[in-house]
């Protein structure tokens, strides 16, 4: 079974970070390990609190789990603050896939990370990851760029490989399309991934499933392009099948299956 260690905060909630790369890791066939960066307490309508972990325990979570049971694929979500950060940096093997969602903001609007740990993530971070996978506000801010056409979007892509990013996939989910559209720009080409937009309120932890769901194809041995299909059909089955529960922005349906046969787990 091939392993994946999810570095992310916990949602007392279970719809995104590391509830949702847990169950989406078990769903597409890989096996979670975590490393809990921060504790919530929110629900569907918004965070009421962030307890962050000490960075040193941050550290020694990520290499006793090396250490010991290893893993295939790494994926970065919520950090929390540039001392997290640059530990996490510190631990990260060279040699595996990384896939780094850069969680700056709920979906509720809460600010997740600080302006410090943001050039923190662009120094240390973006430099080491397989794929990037921001949103368009997330693309943004990194980059400084405005985002508000394909062509635009496609040109941060094309920054955060400057800047040093081996892929980028920019999502389209806070455009205004009927056809969401997720470009995944790589040195030698950019792909279209479009899929119907689902109008629905209930797509908390869409990006930390992507990000895992992506992770885990890298970790099975899928090449990165079949490996975001895969995530991306996985997901747009989540979302068209969420549970419906919460008032606010609700959770996507995790045990959703989709394009299973892509890949199997050892």
């Amino acid at each position: 079974m091939f392993r994946v260690l999810t570095i992310a905060g916990s949602d007392s909630g279970g719809g995104a970070g590391i509830e949702a790369d847990i169950k989406t890791i078990t769903a597409l066939g890989g096996y979670a390990c975590t490393s809990i960066t921060a504790l919530t307490a929110q629900n569907t309508l918004g965070v009421a609190g962030v307890h962050p972990l000490p960075a040193e325990f941050v550290a020694l979570s990520i290499q006793t789990v090396l250490s010991d049971i290893g893993a295939d694929a790494i994926k970065l979500g919520m950090l929390t603050n540039e001392a997290i950060i640059r530990a996490v940096a510190a631990c990260l093997p060279a040699s595996l896939p990384l896939v780094l969602d850069p969680v700056m903001v709920a979906t509720s609007g809460a600010v997740l990370l600080p302006d410090a740990a943001i050039a923190a993530l662009r120094e240390q971070l973006l430099p080491r990851a397989t794929l990037i996978t921001p949103n368009l506000p997330e693309a943004a801010k990194l980059t400084g760029l405005p985002v508000e056409t394909p062509a635009q979007q496609i040109a941060a892509g094309r920054a955060l490989l400057a800047m040093g990013a081996k892929a980028a996939l920019i999502k389209g989910g806070h455009s205004s399309d009927d056809m969401l559209n997720d470009y995944l720009i790589t040195p030698d080409a950019v792909e279209t991934i479009s899929l119907p937009r689902l109008h629905t309120r209930h797509t908390h932890g869409t990006g930390c499933t992507l990000a895992s769901g992506i992770a885990t194809g890298l970790a099975q041995g899928m090449d990165l392009p079949a490996a975001v299909r895969r995530a991306r059909d996985y997901l747009q089955q989540a979302i068209a099948t969420a549970p419906g529960l919460g008032a606010g922005h609700g959770p996507v349906n995790h045990l959703a299956r989709s394009c299973l046969g892509a890949a199997s787990g050892g």
